[in-house]
């Protein structure tokens, strides 16, 4: 393995935290742990030498800070930023209420950038770090019944892109990770919530929507102690991917989103390359 680097892990307390957490440790790393309970966090993968767990709510900034000085005293720096911490407010647009609209981008868009700012300066300070993102395929390509979950993971596409010239500089690197459907635990009742059915127009489908994705728990294709090695072995490499797509279904969303933003360029390519105006030099 290459040497020994210190990642801190949010959301470490249950489902894909935990494997990335033990994968992270197997490989040699060192680790802060965090979620809202860290007895929680201690349960799930025991003591170790390398590990520190730390409690952390990724939308209280106090918290944040505090966990991350918590790390850099018990290890002195952080070299891997693993934001993971997220949920699922599921429902059609109209049904999603405006108040659990912005939870959902409080902790899923706001969480991450709360402890992203927090640990940049220390990664600035010792010049190298690598800043990881889960995304989703929902943040490539949108669909019924995510509308509060995709614009947040939409978010964090464009803040994440748009972060990595700026911290470039200082030996700072990004990674998105877009999984697929993975055997966590995204949808249990701990991370997902449904809406109850008030508009006539969708109440069946909402109901027909719940009971199957309901029956998708514990059926995912994708296994996540795999992904968690695959990203250790990634962040691990020299040059990690700006963006990661995590699954065979997660490449499908990548090819199929950029077949269809060809399409859509190409289909009016003649009318939207005549706007320049007319006062315009000819080569503009």
């Amino acid at each position: 393995m290459t040497d020994k680097k210190f990642w801190l892990v949010t959301g470490a307390g249950r489902g894909m935290g935990i494997d990335i957490a033990r994968a992270a440790l197997d490989a040699g790393h060192g680790v802060v742990a965090t979620g809202r309970d860290p007895d929680r966090v201690t349960a799930a993968l025991g003591t170790h030498e390398d590990l520190l767990a730390v409690a952390l709510d990724v939308t209280d900034p106090a918290s944040v800070a505090a966990a991350v000085d918590a790390a850099v005293q018990r290890f002195g720096r952080i070299d891997v930023l693993v934001n993971n911490a997220g949920n699922f407010y599921a429902g059609f647009f109209e049904e999603i209420t405006s108040e659990d609209f912005r939870a959902q981008i409080e902790t899923n868009l706001f969480g991450p950038l709360n402890v992203t700012r927090a640990v940049l300066p220390v990664m600035r300070a010792q010049r190298s770090g690598l800043v990881v993102t889960f995304s989703s395929s929902a943040g490539i390509t949108g669909g019924e019944f995510t509308s509060a979950y995709a614009a947040s993971k939409f978010a964090l596409e464009g803040w994440s892109e748009s972060l990595t010239p700026e911290v470039a500089p200082y030996g700072i690197g990004t990674m998105l990770v877009e999984p697929g459907f993975f055997r966590t635990e995204l949808l249990t009742e701990d991370s997902t919530r449904y809406p109850e059915p008030t508009i006539d127009d969708y109440a069946e489908r909402t109901r027909q929507t719940v009971t199957a994705w309901r029956g998708m728990n514990g059926q995912q294709s994708g296994d996540p102690v795999k992904l968690a090695r695959a990203l250790v072995e990634l962040t691990d490499s020299d040059e990690p991917p700006l963006r990661w797509a995590a699954g065979a279904d997660a490449i499908a969303a990548f090819e199929q989103k950029a077949q269809q933003l060809l399409d859509q360029a190409d289909a009016h390519r003649d009318l939207s390359s005549s706007l320049v105006h007319d006062g315009a030099p000819a080569n503009a």
